[in-house]
């Protein structure tokens, strides 16, 4: 939705060069964020309630947002200065902040035309994001499941060589101050959701299942979810479409950084509540 009005000259004219690639941080951060805070309070089983650490992780996703924003102003600020607007009042016969640009032709033809061009930006979108959802999800499950029950490759769905587990049982002296986890299976869902944060969802049910999460990793997951969902696979289209291909590398390191201080943000607000309460 944000690369639709990215693209749309009565949005744009509101702001100012150095502000315009921002929009993709500040989208990101909350793309998924609804999805995921259902989702997460809808896993609690009877005698359980994930809507404190939902909260929280809400909380840590917004100020994660502050931070992603901020960083990636930091960054335009140097390419573009502070006072040029994306569009200039010289480009335009009109008052372009008094007045807008409408479509031309009757009612009827105005709406059928922009349902044409919605369909068409949405498909698009679509199809800029099946790389991202595909290759990458494919690439972490692989790397996060193991072999089959026996532990014997079969060639069946959901094998994979465990290797971020591996990972996060070395990293357990950091993860476990930072983001609370108690288990090294965890660290799959924050890189899980660096492709899609749907697929990182389906990983849920069988954590809580197994034991191997509990409110704190909710706060976290829920924070991290909402901060990176999916950013491998949109920031990209997201700033080709603003014509700003070459900022992509300084919003996914922005955005990177972000949702790592958003999930322990989350982890500390954690602690503070289950201090007190």
């Amino acid at each position: 939705a944000i690369i639709s009005l990215g693209r749309e000259n009565n949005f744009r004219k509101y702001f100012k060069k150095y502000q315009l690639p921002a929009i993709t941080n500040l989208g990101t951060a909350f793309g998924m964020g609804l999805i995921v805070s259902t989702f997460m309070i809808s896993q609690a089983k009877d005698g359980e309630n994930f809507l404190v650490p939902v909260i929280i992780g809400n909380i840590s996703a917004a100020i994660g947002s502050i931070i992603s924003v901020r960083l990636m102003m930091k960054h335009t600020k140097r390419i573009y200065g502070t006072e040029e607007y994306v569009t200039s009042k010289d480009d335009s016969s009109y008052d372009i902040m008094e007045f807008r640009e409408i479509r031309n032709g009757s009612v009827f033809q105005r709406f059928l035309e922009s349902l044409l061009d919605g369909g068409k930006e949405g498909v698009n979108l679509g199809l800029s994001i099946i790389p991202g959802v595909v290759i990458i999800c494919t690439f972490i499950m692989m790397l996060t499941n193991g072999p089959s029950p026996d532990g014997m490759y079969t060639g069946g769905a959901y094998e994979g060589i465990r290797l971020l587990p591996y990972i996060g049982e070395k990293l357990k002296f950091i993860l476990n101050p930072l983001f609370g986890f108690k288990h090294p299976e965890a660290i799959s869902f924050p890189i899980t959701s660096l492709g899609a944060v749907g697929a990182a969802l389906g990983l849920v049910p069988k954590f809580l299942e197994e034991n191997l999460i509990g409110e704190n990793e909710i706060a976290v997951f829920t924070a991290m979810g909402m901060c990176w969902s999916g950013y491998l696979s949109t920031h990209v289209a997201m700033m080709d479409a603003l014509n700003m291909r070459e900022l992509t590398s300084k919003a996914i390191i922005s955005h990177t950084i972000a949702g790592l201080c958003a999930g322990i943000i989350a982890h500390f607000i954690y602690i503070i509540y289950a201090f007190i309460f």
